[in-house]
């Protein structure tokens, strides 16, 4: 009976005439019907069910009565709901979201269908269908994706974006696109009517973001006027990026959990008008340094060749590393120099030549937050690095006369990147990160410095991989992206800076009541915190908490008050002493 009811289907599929009576197709499902009375549990009766809905939804494309489509829409639902283990349940759910996405013009029902294939269903022909499926609907009609489809880096999964951070200051902008596993990115700089660069914008392959995340946002802050995120295609997520200016770009990833910092630096305006002549009793600090800045600014280039473009410019980490990501532009005219007041040149510590003053220095109290740091004899390192960068910011602000800012005041959680963009946006001259040592071994202990670079040396790979809160095998990783971000780096005053501090520190606080303090040296590595960094920076890691005497002296606040003074003291020796002619 099954069969001669699929023999007479076949007939009114393929013979015109038969097929004109609306009676004749009424016959057809009253065969079927027949047979899955007869025997509700049979073999045959998931099969009868599905060929009930497909023969009334021929019938409604045939002659558009609604009650035919919804008599379809009943049987494919009877044939999943009834007979959910059997082959064509998926079937019957791709064909039910079929009707609500094509002739119900109800996309959230077909999608909520089709999530049912691929939650009940994984293994099912009808799977890899309703997944496109679903990404299409995603796309077009901004409905979520489950979360079977996204999260993780398995080869029939998309990897989810998330809502994507920004800081913004005049000529630089940090961008932070965060992400549940690694995913493939490449970059496009958009050109309009002239030549310079406006727009940036990263595709992430295999990608998804969530609807509500799908938008514009204008920022009119700074270099950044504008960000957007979209779903540009079914696997694709695209981030614009509409800035003033762009001179020069990096970007690169970094792992645990997997995220992609996007620094962009604008072009700076240059002063064209002529200086105001100094005061008679003699040229400001203030003044040299501006001067002495846009003279640097201001000096004539040499003919710019296909290879000396080559050499100069830093290929930033990406998928399209052969693209070149500086836009070179000729300096304005310089403006005309003021000679001091007895015709000498003026002496500025190499700091101020390079156009730091002491106008601002960003201290940064290691972890906080959900992040406690380094814990030992019932201490957090959160908590005492805070104490210290607390009694350095008035130091520092009598020493120097200058601004001190606190990437964080209170018990808060930054992200390591956060803690640079703050250094990058508020135009800081000098960036200092606090933190404490901690080791297995109870009898490790001393001070050491920090800077930003490549390392070969064990200890200092141990404590990078602890304040990136990342592995040694990660940390190796980073080779290929540091190599590119330290050519613009300030290594050799970050050097500089270490080795004054260091020594300062060193040389305060031995001799007191504080224990000899071992001396474990100027080291380098790569710490996440001070990537990126435009000025010269330093990580202290002052002390061992993980030491029963140096933790001792971490619990006495005149130990904290010496260490802030003689910080602030290796600080202030290394902006005044460093003299060199102009």
């Amino acid at each position: 009976m099954y069969d001669q009811s699929k023999f007479y289907f076949n007939q009114l599929e393929n013979n015109r005439n038969l097929a004109r009576s609306r009676d004749n197709w009424l016959k057809g499902t009253r065969n079927f019907r027949k047979v899955y009375l007869l025997n509700p549990k049979s073999e045959f009766a998931p099969g009868c069910l599905y060929m009930l809905g497909t023969m009334y939804l021929k019938m409604y494309e045939r002659f558009s009565l609604g009650i035919d489509l919804d008599e379809s829409l009943a049987y494919y639902k009877d044939t999943s709901r009834l007979f959910p283990e059997h082959f064509l349940a998926d079937d019957a759910l791709y064909a039910e979201s079929q009707i609500y996405f094509q002739l119900k013009k109800d996309p959230k029902m077909a999608s909520s269908t089709l999530e049912k294939i691929i939650s009940q269903y994984p293994k099912g022909d009808m799977h890899p269908n309703a997944a496109e499926k679903l990404k299409i609907l995603s796309k077009d009609f901004d409905l979520p994706l489950p979360r079977a489809l996204v999260g993780n880096a398995h080869s029939n999964q998309l990897t989810t974006i998330h809502p994507v951070k920004f800081w913004s200051s005049p000529d630089y902008a940090r961008i932070v696109v965060m992400a549940d596993s690694p995913v493939t990115y490449s970059e496009n700089v958009l050109r309009k009517r002239s030549d310079a660069p406006h727009s940036l914008s990263i595709d992430f392959k295999s990608s998804y973001t969530a609807p509500e995340l799908r938008r514009k946002i204008s920022v009119q802050e700074g270099l950044l006027k504008q960000l957007r995120v979209d779903q540009v295609r079914t696997d694709t997520v695209r981030v614009y990026l509409d800035v003033k200016s762009i001179d020069t770009y990096k970007i690169f990833s970094l792992p645990n959990p997997f995220r992609i910092i996007i620094d962009v630096h604008g072009q700076k305006e240059v002063v064209t008008s002529p200086l105001k002549p100094p005061a008679l009793d003699g040229p400001t600090i203030a003044h040299l340094a501006d001067q002495s800045r846009q003279a640097d600014q201001a000096k004539p280039e040499k003919p710019l060749t296909a290879e000396r473009l080559d050499n100069q410019l830093p290929q930033p980490v990406s998928i399209k590393r052969e693209n070149k990501k500086r836009i070179v532009q000729r300096p304005a005219p310089p403006p005309p120099e003021t000679p001091g007041p007895s015709g000498k040149e003026p002496k500025l510590s190499l700091a101020q030549q390079l156009g730091l003053g002491v106008r601002k220095i960003v201290l940064d109290p290691g972890h906080g937050g959900k992040d406690p740091g380094a814990m030992a004899n019932q201490m957090l390192e959160k908590d005492i690095v805070l104490k210290i960068a607390q009694k350095l910011k008035p130091k520092l602000e009598h020493l120097l006369n200058c601004e001190v800012i606190l990437t964080r005041n209170d018990d808060s959680y930054l992200t390591l990147e956060e803690r640079t963009a703050i250094a990058n946006t508020e135009e800081a001259d000098l960036f200092v990160s606090l933190h404490l040592n901690a080791h297995p071994s109870e009898e490790s202990r001393g001070l050491e410095t920090y800077f930003l670079n490549l390392s070969t040396n064990a200890e200092a790979m141990r404590v990078a991989a602890m304040e990136n809160a990342t592995s040694t095998h990660q940390i190796s990783d980073l080779e290929g992206i540091l190599s590119d971000i330290l050519k613009n780096s300030k290594i050799d005053e970050s050097s500089r800076l270490a080795e004054r501090v260091h020594a300062t520190m060193l040389s305060g606080l031995n001799g007191k009541q504080f224990g000899e303090i071992k001396n474990l040296g100027v080291k380098q590595a790569p710490f996440y915190v001070l990537i990126g960094a435009q000025m010269p920076s330093i990580l202290l890691e002052i002390a061992f908490i993980s030491n029963k005497d140096e933790a001792e002296n971490l619990k006495n606040p005149y130990y904290l008050e010496t260490v802030a003074s003689q910080i602030a003291n290796g600080i202030s020796a290394y902006v005044k002493t460093n003299t060199a002619s102009l």
